[in-house]
């Protein structure tokens, strides 16, 4: 037998190194819970759940689940996929976003613009419907979530901030026509093909209206008639009319055999959960699929960062922008080994979810939980849903998104905004959803870049009674100018793209006033000066001083005495002419040497010092 010696435990490791190793694995638990718990948001919030929560989010579930399954199929008609892809895309991707995302109420799923650009996309590239374009749907969510969580890692939330208020306003009203116009087929049984364009939506179903089935609207517009109405019924427990419409729907079809008097139906809808298995990913696709997994990854994110965000103000908690992306891009990424195709947070599921009373994701895990039932042992009764049914539950869901007042208001008060959102409405609806988000950006960087290369730049004059305070001399006629001295403003920072502009509008102001003995520059509204910047300025002293015009700087920011100070700007211009105020250097035109040296030291003194 052995001997066990009276200072080692039975693992043969002194008490002295036992306490060592539990005391190193500690610290690890320290450094590695905050981590984990930054990756696995659900392990800041499991931990404190309560029954209150359970007793708000299990019927907050059930009820997203409910709108969910009419929901889901019709999202994947949008996108061109059997709509048993809705359901399958509206089960694991739930499931992710609830143990990975910040947000309490997002719902996540198919939603109705990200079908839509799946089916903008795939279409010119293989038949709707068939195998390699389900399969191209599916490698969609893969290459759209690789790109988000990439995104994520990389911490580049800010990308969406390139998705302004008019282009995102643009684009989603032009989508909505689209996706309702697509639906006219299944509404009135026009056959009319699916496109992105409404020029040819229009057309076709100009040529095809002798082929309308009257049943078939009667029905489309009966289910339209019913959802609208049950809108505005106001109850303190949202009734579930999608569901009411599809169960109304499939019994009127079922008993008056609607389907032989060429009503269209669902049909037959594969039982099961989903499969697990990879996507089927082809090299010579990526390079075609990428532009529309690209565009996707960022309006989807836009759609889920901007609702989400926009509860969690009202519920006074913070979501985090760059985890948002990580959990999206893992729940389409996960989602798409589980036959899903590209998912984000939907606007209307999450204001449901929210308004049922969800506290927690748990919710989600709770609607999950129903379409898997509803995969395993429902689906064959939805064999008579008629697609009518499910055209007129997108129409009216999607013609919410059509936005008719922003563009008027900013006619009133942004022109160059409105123009923007009219161009992106236009190229959107006339060409195509990615040509259309894609020109929205352009413009939009376009407009800024414009903007920095002419920013506003003004003539001050001191406001009569006053000892200090200047203004624009265009906004204010009354202000007082001397006639001797000529006070500008640049409201913008110095730069590559402007220093030109800066220097022309000072000559040209100066061109017009014979008298001018000196130039006051108001630097209050400068943030930064860069290398051209700099030598703009050297030039410009340059050139005052052939005319025998002196320079005073005034209000001068940190960063920006930092800027002049490093580059010995500060030797041609001159420690005496540097000023903390428009009143001191005022005061020295008036009285040359009149402000005293410290003062001077301070307007000329580096940030950091």
């Amino acid at each position: 037998m052995s001997e066990v010696l009276p200072h080692e435990n039975q693992s043969g490791l002194s008490k002295k190194g036992a306490s060592s190793e539990q005391s190193e694995r500690g610290t690890n638990r320290t450094y590695l819970y905050p981590v984990l718990k930054k990756l696995l948001p659900i392990l800041s919030w499991l931990p404190n759940y309560t029954a209150d929560n359970l007793r708000a989010d299990i019927p907050a579930g059930l009820t997203v689940g409910v709108m969910l399954i009419p929901q889901g199929m019709a999202y994947a008609m949008i996108a061109g996929l059997p709509v048993e892809f809705g359901l399958y895309a509206a089960l694991v991707p739930q499931i992710i976003y609830a143990l990975t995302g910040t947000s309490r109420q997002l719902a996540v799923g198919p939603v109705a613009m990200d079908s839509l650009l799946v089916a903008a996309g795939l279409s010119a590239i293989a038949a709707t419907g068939s195998t390699d374009y389900i399969s191209m749907a599916i490698v969609l969510a893969l290459m759209m979530g690789c790109i988000q969580l990439a995104l994520g890692i990389l911490n580049a939330g800010f990308l969406v901030n390139f998705l302004s208020k008019p282009i995102i306003s643009g684009f989603t009203s032009a989508a909505a026509l689209i996706i309702a116009s697509n639906q006219i087929s299944n509404f009135s049984g026009i056959p009319i093909e699916r496109n992105t364009r409404i020029q040819h939506l229009i057309s076709e179903g100009i040529d095809a209206a002798s082929q309308v089935n009257t049943t078939t609207v009667i029905i489309g517009l009966a289910t339209a008639a019913l959802i609208l109405l049950a809108s505005r019924v106001k109850t303190k427990i949202k009734i579930p009319t999608a569901l009411i419409t599809v169960v109304l729907g499939i019994a009127v079809v079922k008993l008056l055999n609607l389907d032989e008097n060429g009503v269209e139906i669902v049909g037959a809808i594969p039982s099961g959960l989903p499969s697990f298995g990879a996507p089927n990913i082809k090299t010579s696709n990526i390079t075609t699929l990428l532009p529309i997994a690209f565009t996707l990854a960022l309006v989807a994110f836009m759609e889920a960062y901007s609702v989400s965000k926009s509860l969690a103000e009202k519920h006074d908690y913070k979501i985090d922008s760059n985890q948002e992306l990580r959990a999206i891009g893992a729940a389409n990424i996960i989602g798409s080994f589980f036959q899903s195709y590209p998912t984000t947070g939907g606007f209307s599921r999450t204001a449901v979810n929210e308004q049922a009373g969800a506290s927690t994701p748990m919710s989600s895990i709770f609607a999950s939980a129903l379409i898997a039932l509803t995969l395993l042992f429902l689906t064959p009764l939805f064999y008579h849903l008629p697609l009518a049914v499910l055209a007129a539950i997108i129409i009216t869901a999607v013609m919410r998104l059509f936005d008719y007042t922003l563009p008027m208001q900013l006619w009133r008060s942004h022109k160059t905004e409105a123009f923007l959102l009219i161009a992106t409405f236009a190229t959107t609806l006339f060409i195509g959803m990615v040509e259309g988000i894609t020109a929205g950006v352009l413009l939009s960087v376009s407009v800024l870049v414009f903007k920095q290369m002419r920013p506003h730049f003004t003539e001050l004059g001191q406001i009569k009674g006053t000892s200090g305070v200047f203004r624009n001399t265009t906004r204010f006629p009354e202000a007082e100018v001397n006639p001797n001295l000529l006070i500008v403003r640049f409201d913008a920072p110095i730069h590559f793209a402007n220093h030109r502009f800066f220097q022309d509008s000072i000559i040209e102001l100066l061109n017009k006033r014979d008298s001018v003995k000196s130039i006051i520059l108001c630097a209050e509204s400068i943030s930064y000066i860069d290398a051209s910047g700099i030598n703009a300025l050297e030039q410009l002293i340059e050139d005052l001083e052939k005319r025998g015009i002196d320079f005073r700087l005034a209000a001068a920011i940190g960063p920006v005495r930092d800027a002049i100070t490093q580059s010995k700007l500060i030797s041609r211009i001159g420690v005496t002419k540097c000023f903390t105020s428009m009143k001191n250097a005022i005061e020295d035109f008036n009285n040359p040497g009149a402000i005293s040296d410290n003062s001077n030291k301070i307007a000329t003194q580096a940030e950091i010092e």
